[in-house]
């Protein structure tokens, strides 16, 4: 299962080990909502994630996307801020 972790505007994601999983979602000024992350194939070989533009449209596609790939990609957490920084 993953867990989702609410950041506020401005506010980063704590700091992860080089090879520990993580996956953020940013909203973005343009009402856009980007993911990045890292995980790792089946094989153990890590991998990193970009959201793709049908994704970064609403917070539910961005969500959707990201918790997908996360849970493919053995990522416990998403950081979500939904709201652009200041």
């Amino acid at each position: 299962m993953v867990e989702y972790h609410h950041l506020h505007p401005g506010e980063q994601m704590p700091e992860v080990a080089d090879d520990d999983p993580w996956l953020i979602i940013e909203a973005s000024d343009d009402g856009r909502f980007f993911g990045s992350g890292y995980g790792f194939k089946t094989s153990g070989k890590g991998v990193f994630y970009a959201s793709l533009p049908e994704s970064d449209v609403s917070l539910e596609a961005a969500l959707a996307a990201a918790t997908e790939w996360a849970r493919e990609r053995g990522v416990p957490q998403i950081w979500v801020q939904t709201s652009p920084a200041p």
